[in-house]
């Protein structure tokens, strides 16, 4: 398989934004970014809740060696069977990765960044790393680079950053107190030696700032992600995000530990709990006051593929790719349509949502201090209501308030229907239906609707007697636009007056 140039033909989008009063959403969370920062990452899958719903991403697992031990992590190879940072299916080569990205671009037009986070620390394998973004570069321009660091190398590494044009760079920090650090980190390993403790926390806390402080003058945009655990750094976080902020970094990620003890994490063999969706909803909201806040993070794969929330990665297997009979000029052509097409369509968004709004046009308000309400929404993508309940393996949640519609966060689940005619047949590896039911009602805890394609009459009755409303009326609509629709139509119902019976508010 010939390995072709694939051509810049992602046009830039303009700037624009929800503004307006009266648009029924609420304001875009990167509206305050200055426009050249703003044009950069308002159409990047990772950084832009609207993007996500339209283009892709992958990453390639080129970088297996790590520099530091976090206790929320356990890397594993030739692993498909859990979603999560660190767990890859096959390591790479920088070759095999190029091959792999080239194949994906011509399968999948709507993917535009290539991402390198792991299995290890990508600064941790420089060479693997910047041989693997020098061939990108060269060989598949228009797509757009980005790199995952837990900083410790970080400084040494900047200029290479810059020079491989990668102006996407996501630093994970968790702590800036060493002592907090020592409980998150066992050691690192730092000019040939390992050192642990406190001692080995502070050189990192220092090293991830000087590196941020060092992107950030060179105008390469910062992303932080902290990972949220509980009793542990959970209020640190909010001075985490405030420093982040005052040094440049233009999006803060926090995230919920993964800590169930078939991970074999030490944490999740220790016993450390997660976050309930509740807990981490409240910490982003109180952090969002100091910069905007990312809410739609997948946590995912070293090696995923596809749009954020699905993994296609396994049809791009190394075993795979000989066998592809690939047309590039014709896969370019039509990886050009496409772009061209969603770029349109994000573009009138935008320009619908900034267009003023004649007073006559309208709703009636809803009262100030009427009562914010969760709604789950399935969709598989381009931000609609699209999907049966029984194929969603998540939900996105939305709040909806007197003051428009906001994205909060998604809640992982599993399928309940499989195939055949009906819901209700024994789920995947055999796990009951209703053992399925029982854990996505756990998952859906604190919203009261759910808005989806269809839905079948045993998950009807079972959500409607936990207190959580199914709605089927709203199938193949934008989101923001039901989730608005089903809050007025709730506030005109008079079911806004007080909190609905059973269901416990985020």
């Amino acid at each position: 398989m010939d390995l072709p140039v694939i051509s810049n033909t992602a046009p830039a989008a303009s700037g624009g934004g929800c503004s307006s009063a009266g648009c029924g959403t609420a304001p875009d969370a990167l509206a305050h970014l200055p426009d050249h920062i703003r044009a950069k990452v308002q159409d990047h899958p990772c950084y832009s809740e609207e993007a996500h719903h339209y283009f892709a991403r992958m990453h390639v697992a080129v970088a297996p060696a790590c520099n530091i031990q976090c206790n929320y992590c356990n890397r594993k190879y030739d692993c498909a069977n859990e979603s999560r940072p660190g767990v890859v299916s096959e390591l790479l080569t920088p070759d095999q990765a190029i091959k792999k990205v080239l194949a994906v671009a011509a399968t999948i037009p709507q993917m535009t960044v290539l991402g390198i986070a792991g299995p290890g620390d990508p600064l941790a394998n420089p060479e693997r790393t910047f041989e693997t973004f020098r061939q990108l570069s060269e060989k598949a321009p228009d797509i757009k680079l980005c790199v995952s660091t837990n900083g410790l190398n970080l400084p040494r590494y900047v200029d290479e950053i810059a020079r491989h044009n990668i102006d996407h760079v996501t630093i994970t920090i968790n702590c800036l107190d060493p002592k907090i650090g020592a409980r998150i980190y066992p050691w690192i390993y730092w000019e040939n030696r390992r050192i642990r403790g406190e001692e080995a926390a502070a050189i990192l806390i220092e090293q991830q700032q000087k590196g941020l402080e060092m992107l950030t003058a060179r105008g390469i945009l910062v992303k932080v992600n902290s990972v949220m655990i509980p009793g542990v750094n959970d209020e640190h976080l909010k001075e985490v995000s405030k420093v982040v902020k005052a040094k440049g970094a233009f999006l803060h990620n926090v995230m919920p530990l993964i800590a169930e003890a078939e991970h074999g994490t030490y944490y999740g063999l220790m016993g450390q709990r997660s976050p309930s969706a509740e807990e981490l909803q409240a910490l982003q909201d109180e952090c969002a006051g100091d910069m905007a806040m990312m809410r739609h993070c997948r946590q995912c794969r070293a090696d995923a593929v596809g749009l954020l929330g699905e993994d296609r990665g396994a049809e791009f297997a190394l075993d795979k790719l000989d066998a592809m009979e690939i047309d590039y000029d014709s896969a370019m052509a039509r990886r050009k349509e496409v772009h061209d097409a969603i770029i349109g369509q994000l573009e009138a968004k935008r320009a619908r949502s900034a267009a003023p709004v004649k007073a006559d046009d309208l709703p009636t308000p809803i009262p100030h201090g009427t009562r914010p309400v969760l709604m789950a929404v399935a969709s598989a993508g381009q931000g609609l209501v699209n999907q049966h309940f029984g194929h969603a393996r998540e939900f996105l949640v939305y709040e909806a308030s007197p003051a428009g519609v906001r994205f909060v966060g998604h809640r992982k689940t599993e399928l309940y229907c499989v195939g055949g005619d009906s819901c209700g047949d024994a789920g995947e590896d055999g796990v009951s239906a209703d053992s399925i039911l029982d854990r996505t009602l756990a998952a859906l805890a604190g919203c009261e609707v759910v808005l989806c394609a269809k839905i079948g009459f045993e998950p009807w009755g079972r959500l409607e007697a936990a207190g959580i409303q199914p709605n089927g009326e709203h199938a193949m609509e934008p989101i923001e636009a039901a989730v608005l629709a089903v809050y007025r139509e709730m506030h005109a119902a008079g079911q806004l007056a007080t909190p609905a019976s059973g269901q416990k508010r985020a």
